[in-house]
C-alpha cells in the first residue's frame, strides 16, 4: 500500500494542485494539519482514495473544514490525532513535533507522521519511523523571519517500509524527486 503524506499547506493551492497527480498514485492520503482555510478541502478532495486530516494550530475554521470534509465520502477529519492500522502498519498522525517524538518512543506505532515546524524529516526512533513531509507551503519560520523552503511531501510504501520524497519546483510547479539531506537515525535506533 502507498500512503501520500503532506502537511502545512497554509492555503497554497498552487503547490497543492501541483502535487496532486503524484499523490493520486497512493491509496491513502494523510494530511498532518495546517490546511488553514476550508477551501483547501476542495483541492484535497480530488484525491481518489481515503483522505485523513488532523488539525494544526493554524486551522482556524474547524467547523467549516469539517463540514466540507463531511460532504466528501472519502474524507474524514480526526481532530488532533489519527490512529490506524494500514496494511499491517500501526500509524499515528498529529500536527506537532513535540507530541510525535514521545509517541514514537511508546512502541505503540510503526510510523508517526507530523508537521508544524516546516522542517522535512525522515528518522527512526528505535523501530518507529518518524515522518515530517515538510511544508507544501514552501516556507519556514526561523531566526524570527519567514524564509523560502522546499515545498515537499512524501509517499510511504508500507510493504517496503520505504519513503520517497518529492518537491515542487518553485518556477515551473513541476514535481521531482527530492533527495533530502535530513534523513537520520535517532539515538537508540537500529543501524541503517
Amino acid at each position: 500500500m502507498k500512503i501520500a503524506i503532506l502537511s502545512d499547506i497554509h492555503d497554497n493551492l498552487w503547490n497543492l494542485a501541483a502535487v496532486m497527480p503524484v499523490m493520486r498514485t497512493a491509496d491513502v492520503l494523510l494530511c498532518c494539519g495546517d490546511l488553514c482555510s476550508p477551501f483547501v478541502v476542495d483541492e484535497l478532495g480530488k484525491f481518489n482514495g481515503s483522505i485523513n486530516i488532523v488539525f494544526g494550530n493554524n486551522d482556524a475554521d474547524l467547523y467549516r473544514i469539517t463540514a466540507k470534509a463531511l460532504k466528501k465520502p472519502n474524507c474524514q477529519v480526526h481532530g488532533e490525532l489519527y490512529q490506524a492500522t494500514l496494511d499491517g502498519k500501526r500509524i499515528a498522525m498529529n500536527h506537532f513535533d513535540y507530541l510525535a517524538r514521545p509517541m514514537s518512543k511508546s512502541g505503540d506505532y510503526d510510523v508517526v507522521c507530523f508537521g508544524h515546524n516546516h522542517e522535512f524529516e525522515i528518522s527512526r526512533q528505535h523501530t518507529t519511523l518518524l515522518i515530517n513531509p515538510g511544508p507544501i507551503m514552501g516556507a519556514k519560520f526561523s531566526s524570527g523571519k519567514w524564509e523560502d523552503a522546499a515545498a515537499t511531501f512524501v509517499l510511504y510504501d508500507t510493504a517496503a517500509d520505504a519513503v520517497e520524497a518529492f518537491a515542487v519546483d518553485r518556477e515551473t510547479k513541476s514535481v521531482t524527486r527530492f533527495e533530502p539531506s535530513i534523513v537520520q537515525n535517532l539515538p537508540g535506533s537500529p543501524a541503517a
